[in-house]
């Protein structure tokens, strides 16, 4: 089971870079791409707050549950 992070996806969509979203939200560029790469072990809400109201979306176009063994999911195509 896991959490994936689409992040990335998002970025690409609305064409923000990681530095814009860091400088926009209040994080340092290093802790956003541990977000990024899902290595984080938490998100406090103030800040994926932040980064939904930034890139005007929804938590779960950020956040995603998988179980082991379960197809990406197509959310994008």
């Amino acid at each position: 089971m896991a959490i994936i992070v689409n992040l990335d996806v998002m970025l690409a969509r609305r064409k923000v870079s990681s530095k814009e979203l860091a400088e926009a939200v209040g994080i340092t560029a290093q802790n956003l791409s541990i977000l990024k790469t899902g290595k984080a072990k938490a998100i406090r809400f103030s800040t994926l707050e932040a980064v939904c109201a930034f890139l005007a979306c929804q938590p779960g176009d950020i956040l995603e549950y998988r179980q082991d063994g379960d197809a990406p999911s197509s959310k994008g195509d």
